[in-house]
């Protein structure tokens, strides 16, 4: 398919891939968003495409990992978007105690039982919870990247035995 054919497929599944982002979003904005990263990714991407396969299984494909990754980033992020008309939510601080686990004997506990594990897991363990990606891990420590999700594996292994343990 050349570059052309598919621009014009693109522009055909628009609509289609306009409805579905409603599965995964009610707001216009978000919604038209998705849709843009989406065939952005696709174009960028073109030379992945395999012709005689599914161009629109393959957009929806895409539009679908989009969303996590951008879900998933978001709530990493803790972004809060304020929808007053002034952003009056923005400065008001939360003094919900279940919003501040750091008050939490659970919590506290928690992360006793995390920085009690060996300290060889424990380093790619928390550079991991705070974000960092196993090949990121891999090239600060100097280790194979089989080596670091191995300790990361094993990490959470030691950690779930002792808050089992703990209850």
């Amino acid at each position: 398919m050349t570059t052309s054919e598919f621009g014009t497929e693109l522009a055909k599944l628009r609509p289609t891939l306009r409805t579905f982002t409603y599965r995964f979003t009610s707001n216009r904005e978000e919604s038209h968003d998705l849709v843009q990263d989406t065939i952005l990714k696709a174009l960028t991407y073109k030379d992945k495409f395999k012709d005689n396969t599914n161009l629109k299984g393959w957009l929806f494909t895409i539009m679908r990992n989009t969303y996590i990754n951008n879900y998933r980033k978001a709530q990493r992020e803790k972004t809060q978007q304020d929808q007053t008309k002034d952003l009056y939510f923005l400065n008001v601080e939360d003094e919900h105690t279940f919003n501040r686990p750091a008050e939490s004997a659970e919590f506290k506990e928690a992360w006793r039982n995390v920085n009690a594990i060996r300290e060889e897991l424990l380093l790619p363990f928390k550079m991991h919870v705070t974000g960092y990606k196993y090949n990121e891990i891999a090239e600060h420590l100097q280790l194979p990247i089989g080596t670091v999700k191995n300790r990361i594996f094993h990490a959470r292994k030691e950690i779930q035995k002792k808050l089992a343990d703990y209850r």
